[in-house]
C-alpha cells in the first residue's frame, strides 16, 4: 500500500498545480502592465536627468516619505523582475547620498528578492524538484549543505543575473533565513560601487555625459569583490579537504 501510494503521489508533484501559479499570473500581468502603461522609460538615466530638480527637492522637503516610497519602489522592481533596478540605485545614490542609499538599496533589494523567493518556492520548486529527477537531488543536496557560501558567491560576482540568482535557490530547498542573510550581505558590495556612482550624478548631468556602469568591472573595484567571493568559498573547500582527510 505505501508504494502504491508513494507512486501515485510521484507524478504529482511534477504537474504544475493551478491553484498555485496565481501568484506567477499576478507578476506577469504587473509586468504587462507596467510595459503597456510605458512605466519603463520612467526608469531610466534621461528621466533621472529630466527631473532631477524636483526629485531633489521633494526628497529634501520629505525625506521620510522619500526612502519609504523608493524602498517599496524598489522592491515591486525586484519582486517583479522589472528592469530599471541600476537605475533606481543611481537614483538613490544621487537623492540621499553614498551610505543612506547603500543601506536602502540592500533593504528593498533583499525584500524584493525574498518576494520572488517564495513566489517561485510556492508556485514551482516541487514542478523542477520533480523534473530534475536523480541528478537533481544531488545537485540539491550539495547546494544545501552549503547553501550560504554558494549564495554569497552568486551573490558577489557581477557576473550572475540577479533575478536569476532569485529564482535557482528557491528550485533548490535553500531555507529562508540563509537566502536573507546570502542576499542581504551578497549584495553589498555590489549595492555601494553603484550608489557611490549615483552620488557623483551631479557632475555628469553638468557635463552632459553618461554614468560609467562598467565601472564596477575595473580591476580596483572588482579584485576586491572576487577576493570576497573566494573566501566565501573557503569553507566549502575546507570541508571537503576534511571529509577527504577522514
Amino acid at each position: 500500500m505505501e508504494n502504491s501510494s508513494a507512486q501515485e503521489t510521484a507524478p504529482e508533484a511534477g504537474k504544475l498545480s493551478i491553484a498555485r501559479l496565481w501568484p506567477l499570473v499576478v507578476i506577469v500581468a504587473g509586468i504587462a502592465v507596467f510595459f503597456a502603461m510605458g512605466w519603463d522609460k520612467y526608469l531610466s538615466f534621461q528621466s533621472l536627468s529630466e527631473h532631477r530638480q524636483t526629485l531633489l527637492q521633494w526628497t529634501a522637503d520629505n525625506q521620510v516619505l522619500a526612502i519609504s516610497v523608493f524602498i517599496v519602489g524598489y522592491a515591486i522592481v525586484v519582486a517583479f523582475s522589472l528592469p530599471g533596478a541600476v537605475w533606481m540605485t543611481l537614483a538613490g545614490g544621487f537623492l540621499f547620498g553614498t551610505v543612506l542609499a547603500t543601506v536602502t538599496v540592500i533593504v528593498a533589494a533583499t525584500l524584493g528578492a525574498v518576494a520572488i523567493f517564495l513566489v517561485a518556492r510556492y508556485a514551482l520548486a516541487d514542478f523542477f524538484r520533480a523534473k530534475m529527477g536523480a541528478a537533481g537531488e544531488k545537485m540539491e543536496k550539495g547546494f544545501r549543505e552549503n547553501a550560504l557560501s554558494y549564495l554569497l558567491f552568486l551573490r558577489l560576482v557581477p557576473v550572475f543575473p540577479f533575478w536569476l540568482v532569485n529564482l535557482v535557490p528557491a528550485f533548490l530547498g535553500v531555507p529562508l533565513r540563509t537566502y536573507v542573510l546570502g542576499t542581504f550581505f551578497g549584495i553589498i558590495p555590489g549595492s555601494a560601487v553603484y550608489c557611490s556612482v549615483g552620488n557623483g550624478l551631479g557632475a555628469v548631468f553638468d557635463s552632459g555625459g553618461q554614468p560609467d556602469l562598467g565601472i564596477i568591472f575595473q580591476p580596483e573595484i572588482l579584485g576586491p569583490i572576487v577576493g570576497l567571493a573566494v573566501l566565501s568559498l573557503v569553507p566549502i573547500v575546507y570541508k571537503r579537504m576534511k571529509t577527504a582527510k577522514d
